[in-house]
């Protein structure tokens, strides 16, 4: 693979912009190129003869006698490195950048070299200003996550000993692993030479126990200066016993600081935001709110390795790329002026920094130690990105599937086919109890293959679906294993279908028995037990993450709205026909003589009125999403948003009293204009909102500045689809009719092209929804932490009373106590500061 293909295949899709862009350097250097081989070739011209014999007679005379010219004394410098350019660090008007000058500008072409060292000047500065930037935020949040290990370790230590720690405990305790050191050293001296035995004898009495220090470790002396913060747990004194060192405990006097943040998001938790109840709460000492802790931080360090991760990933990927394109450039032009830049690059922050490197040495040891019991194969398995393997056996099983399900669809057609089902007398009772429940099955099979050809396509344009959406790394599903899922669903299914309609043919099962009848209802609960499944198999993952996501939808008030939320009552909207199939079920099999293949559901007023329930429930759920994002986020448009989806709301109530009144005028009328609005209104909203286009001031007419899809065409055709799917509604309110087509089949032809239309509506959503991240750089998805410091008071002191508080922690921890009288040390600091002069508490 060639470099460009890779360098673009391993960026971070969200950085795309922030790294170099190789390619445009690259389009220089063929420029250069392109100059260069036109001066060669004429360079290359053939003088005509005549023109050559005339200039020889004009060339000087090399006398009559052969000087030999001698050797060595040509300076061919094929040694002297070639110093065509000079790289400097310098400063205009407050920037700091580096800029390259070119001394070749004289020569043939030089002003094509030129434009290229001043393209890769700005690239290069823009690599370094982007990574100094997110170094600096690393930095922030290491700082951060030191101030929540401290609390963590101090709430251990309170957990699993309530009664704290005192020196004299500690003392006892160092003394009691000295002895025990000391009686296995005597133990072995029989058996050790004397020499062994002395040196034995110094590394026990020198043996030191020495706690990590913070995840922020600044080596150079200007950073030291700069950050100067002391370290509550650096100040700590350390009174050696027997010759060893002690643990550096975590003072217990920080958790006077601390409370606990409610993160868990509940309709209990909403509730108490609504009546102004404090979303912290007092730290509990007990082992679950440890374990829910150590969970939380475990979480926060795993996200932060993987950002630094991607940050040294950066880092060597940019590197990389300077240094080839400064090759191509060397083989292009003939000079040797990669060695001069490349030296430049190393020795830059982006190719010198080792502060990514220092702090992910930092968090493995953190992590093994804190999280995985000091074993080191399991806090890099924690650590370390989990990807999803690729199994051919998804593949083999895939294809099998489908090959089944088409195999099954063909069956179905020919039997029906030959045996005039069209003309069978039960036909249209068939039509009306059967073929409804066996739908089900189709549009769930129709928006799993959708769903299953948006995530090929967002891999192939690289959107980054499983940041988007939140999932657990390594656990999100490819293509392969959502088509695996809907052709074994469509199988199945399949299968119920050709064995139902055959005992229902055949004259020897024609009989209405139980068995034949309750085969779909089978198939469903087959699937319901399936997704509720517990154990580790069939996706567990995904299956609790989809559920989790649906009783979100279904409290959608009490819940904050995520993506993934409104993502899926987006879904569950197109779902109108299933849900209606799902009540069905109900009543066909739990009020109707489902033996003799009998039913009253239409008749029945429950029914009815929950016909109108069930099919405006997923809408209700985006209605209520969008409110709550209204009051939370304070965001306008939510509110444009919810009128859009009370619209159809009322389009959908009015559509279904008009099937059920037999299709009066009135109902008619007020079905049609609502069912009109609302589609212009939704498709206004699919275009400006959701996907981003119609924009007139757009370098791309008419659609956005920044597209995945190369072709324009692609996105005026969906647009176009989009607008004819969105009114293929209006096909209930006129209730057109097509020959040969039973009003069952149109219904569900109509669901089946509002389903195709969600599922080209999930590709450009979350396109767009990518090019956002794109434009503000969110790689890293934030994750809660559990302690929340309160440092107000600290802030308004100043620096002066912030160290006073430091030092009365440190002094406090190395007296022993473990409660320190706050009131009383404020109020003696805030004399003391009072008594101080203006400058001297500037200093």
């Amino acid at each position: 693979m060639k470099f460009g293909k890779e360098f673009a295949a391993q960026m971070v899709p969200e950085w795309k912009t922030a790294y170099m862009d190789y390619d445009y350097l690259k389009s220089l250097l063929k420029e250069i190129q392109a100059f260069k081989q036109r001066i060669k070739q004429q360079q290359q011209q053939p003088i005509p003869h005549g023109m050559i014999r005339s200039l020889s007679m004009y060339r000087a005379f090399s006398g009559l006698l052969h000087r030999q010219q001698s050797v060595g004394s040509t300076s061919t410098s094929l040694d002297v490195e070639d110093h065509s350019i000079l790289v400097n660090f310098v400063n205009r008007n407050g920037f700091e950048k580096y800029e390259t000058t070119f001394y070749m500008q004289g020569e043939k072409g030089g002003e094509y070299e030129l434009v290229y060292f001043r393209r890769l000047d700005d690239e290069f500065n823009k690599v370094v200003k982007f990574y100094k930037s997110k170094v600096a935020e690393v930095k922030q949040e290491a700082e951060t996550l030191n101030k929540q290990m401290d609390a963590f370790i101090a709430f251990r230590i309170k957990v699993e000993n309530p009664l704290g720690w005192s020196w004299q405990d500690r003392s006892d305790d160092m003394t009691r692993l000295a002895s025990a050191i000391t009686a296995s050293a005597t133990a072995l001296t029989a058996s050790t030479p004397a020499g062994s035995r002395a040196s034995g004898r110094r590394s026990v009495e020198h043996m030191e126990i020495i706690e990590e220090g913070p995840i922020v470790n600044n080596d150079s002396d200007e950073e030291k200066k700069d950050n100067v913060k002391p370290d509550i747990e650096a100040q700590a004194i350390e009174k050696p016993v027997n010759g060893f060192k002690q643990h550096k405990h975590a003072p217990l006097q920080i958790l006077d600081r601390v409370k606990m943040n409610n993160t868990l998001e509940t309709p209990r938790s909403t509730i108490k935001v609504i009546l102004n109840a404090p979303k912290q709460s007092d730290l509990k000492f007990n082992m679950e709110n440890l374990k829910s802790i150590e969970n939380k931080l475990k979480r926060a360090l795993v996200e932060f390795y993987r950002k630094l991760l991607l940050l040294k990933s950066y880092s060597f990927l940019n590197t990389l790329a300077f240094s080839k394109i400064m090759k191509k450039y060397d083989k292009i032009s003939s000079r040797n002026a990669s060695k001069s830049y490349m030296n430049m690059v190393d020795s830059s922050y982006l190719g010198s920094s080792e502060e990514v490197t220092k702090l992910m040495e930092r968090v493995e040891v953190t992590v093994i130690k804190h999280f995985a019991n000091s074993n080191r194969r399991k806090g890099m398995n924690i650590l370390r990105p989990k990807t999803r393997k690729q199994r051919h056996t998804t593949t083999f099983y895939t294809g099998f599937f489908a090959g089944c399900a088409f195999a099954l669809i063909l069956a179905l057609i020919l039997i029906i086919r030959a045996r005039h089902f069209s003309n069978h007398d039960g036909t249209n009772k068939y039509m009306e109890t059967m073929f409804p429940l066996y739908s089900l099955f189709g549009f769930i099979v129709l928006h799993t293959v959708m769903y299953a050809g948006s995530v090929y396509f967002w891999r192939r344009y690289r959107v980054n679906y499983a940041f988007i959406f939140g999932f657990k790394q390594g656990t999100e599903l490819g293509y392969r294993e959502v088509l695996l899922v809907s052709f074994g669903l469509a199988a199945m299914a399949l299968a119920s279908v050709l064995s139902n309609l055959h005992m229902e043919m055949d004259p020897e099962t024609k009989d209405y028995k139980a068995f034949t009848e309750i085969v779909p209802l089978i198939v469903v609960l087959v699937i319901f037990v399936i997704l509720f499944l517990p154990f580790n198999i069939l996706y567990r993952s995904s299956r609790f993450f989809f559920l989790t996501c649906l009783f979100h939808c279904i409290l959608a008030p009490l819940y904050k709205v995520r993506l993934p939320d409104f993502f899926l009552a987006d879904q569950l909207t197109s779902q109108v026909q299933a849900f209606r199939s799902l009540e069905f079920y109900i009543c066909y099999y739990g009020w109707g003589d489902f033996r003799h293949r009998e039913n009253s559901c239409k008749s029945n007023d429950v029914f009815t009125t929950f016909s109108f329930i069930v099919s405006v429930i997923p809408f209700w759920s985006r209605l209520f999403q969008c409110l709550r994002r209204f009051f939370e986020e304070k965001d306008t448009p939510q509110v444009y948003n919810a009128v859009k989806y009370f619209l159809t709301i009322v389009a959908l109530c009015l559509r279904t009293a008009y099937s059920l009144n037999n299709n009066k005028l009135n109902w008619k009328i007020l079905a049609l204009v609502f069912s009109v609005t609302a589609a212009i209104v939704g498709t206004y909203w699919d275009l400006i909102y959701d996907w981003g286009l119609l924009q007139r001031q757009s370098r791309n007419r008419w659609l956005r500045d920044k597209l995945l899809i190369p072709r324009k065409s692609v996105y005026f055709g969906a647009m176009v689809l989009n607008v004819v799917l969105r009114f293929a509604w209006l096909q209930t309110v006129f209730s057109f009719k097509l020959s040969g087509l039973h009003t069952q089949n149109m219904i569900t032809i109509v669901a089946s092209l509002e389903i195709i239309r969600r599922g080209v509506w999930n590709f450009f959503r979350l396109e767009n929804e990518h090019l956002n991240n794109v434009g503000k750089y969110r790689a890293f998805k934030s994750v809660p932490l559990p302690f929340n410091y309160e440092e107000d008071d600290e802030e308004e002191r100043g620096p002066v009373g912030k160290a006073m508080t430091i030092g009365i922690i440190s002094w406090s921890h190395v007296l022993g106590s473990n409660r320190v009288d706050w009131e009383y040390w404020k109020k003696a600091g805030d004399r003391i500061i009072g008594s101080l002069s203006p400058p001297e508490v500037a200093l």
